[in-house]
């Protein structure tokens, strides 16, 4: 990611230190007659700078929101690794790689199984964009900050 944006090779990995949380989560959805009636994960952008999910090749519930519009998102073989942006990954270059919304519906006839790992920074560390992708006409426009609270403003 770094060397698309034309940045020092560990100019993002740096941002992580030995306090970094890493964490992982299951999801289970059972089958729902009514699946058009339940969501088994509400929209959501996550937070971690990272997400990797390792996605369930025989039930499709992960869509992305594009234009206002929710696309499936298909995984394409046995043991498909999806990796998301999370919104510190979108702060740390200043909006270039953006966290997209998601949701999980649940489907009427099978069960669905994913797993995510995700992978933050010390949630104590201020984040804000990297220094090399600011100028005049690109200023920063969003900054964690509040000591580990997880909050998001838009940058002074």
């Amino acid at each position: 990611m770094a060397k698309l944006l034309e940045l020092d090779e560990d100019c993002l990995v740096n941002q992580f230190n030995s306090n970094a949380p890493t964490f992982a989560r299951f999801n289970h959805s059972p089958p729902c007659p009514r699946p058009d009636l339940v969501l088994g994960i509400k929209p959501h952008a996550d937070f971690p700078a990272l997400t990797v999910l390792l996605m369930d090749k025989d039930v499709v519930g992960l869509q992305y929101l594009r234009d206002g519009t929710w696309y499936n998102v298909p995984a394409v073989c046995d043991h498909t690794l999806l990796i998301n942006i999370g919104l510190t990954m979108e702060i740390m270059t200043n909006g270039i790689f953006m966290g997209p919304m998601r949701r999980v519906v649940t489907n009427a006839n099978k069960e669905r199984i994913s797993m995510a790992m995700f992978y933050g920074v010390d949630p104590m560390q201020e984040i804000g964009p990297t220094a090399h992708l600011l100028s005049e006409e690109q200023p920063a426009q969003l900054i964690q900050e509040n000591e580990g609270q997880g909050l998001v403003s838009v940058a002074p």
